[in-house]
C-alpha cells in the first residue's frame, strides 16, 4: 500500500470536512441563523472532527493519530446528540437531521474501522 503523505487525502478526512461545511451551511438557514449559541456549539463540533484527524496525522505516529481518531469519533456522537435536541426543538427539520445523522453514522464507521486498522498495523511493526 502506497503511504499517504497528507491528510488532504484521507478519504476520511475528506468525507469529514464535507460534513463541516455541510453544518456551515445548515446554520446559516431557518431559525437556526439566530440562535447564535446552537450555531457556534453545532460548527465546532462539526469542524472538530476533521480537525481532530488531520492534528492526529500530523503527528506521525500511530499511537497519536489513534487517539485522535478516537477524538473525532467522539465528536461525530456530539454532533449526532446536538442534532437531535435542534431537531426536537424545531430548529432543523427531520429530512436534514435523518440526511447528516446518516453521514455521521457512516463516518463514525470509518473511524472506527480506520481504528482498528492502525492497532492491527502497530501491533504488525
Amino acid at each position: 500500500m502506497a503511504k499517504i503523505e497528507r491528510f488532504e487525502d484521507l478519504q476520511i478526512w475528506q468525507d469529514a470536512a464535507k460534513v463541516a461545511v455541510e453544518m456551515y451551511q445548515l446554520s446559516e438557514i431557518g431559525r437556526l441563523k439566530n440562535d447564535f449559541g446552537a450555531k457556534d456549539q453545532i460548527r465546532r463540533a462539526a469542524s472538530s472532527i476533521s480537525n481532530n484527524i488531520a492534528e492526529g496525522f500530523e503527528y506521525d505516529n500511530n499511537g497519536d493519530f489513534i487517539r485522535f481518531l478516537r477524538y473525532a469519533k467522539g465528536s461525530c456522537g456530539e454532533l449526532r446528540s446536538q442534532l437531535y435536541v435542534l431537531k426536537e426543538g424545531g430548529l432543523i427539520g427531520n429530512e436534514a437531521y435523518e440526511r447528516l445523522y446518516e453521514r455521521l453514522i457512516g463516518l463514525s464507521r470509518q473511524l472506527a474501522g480506520f481504528i482498528r486498522y492502525l492497532h492491527q498495523r502497530t501491533k504488525e511493526s
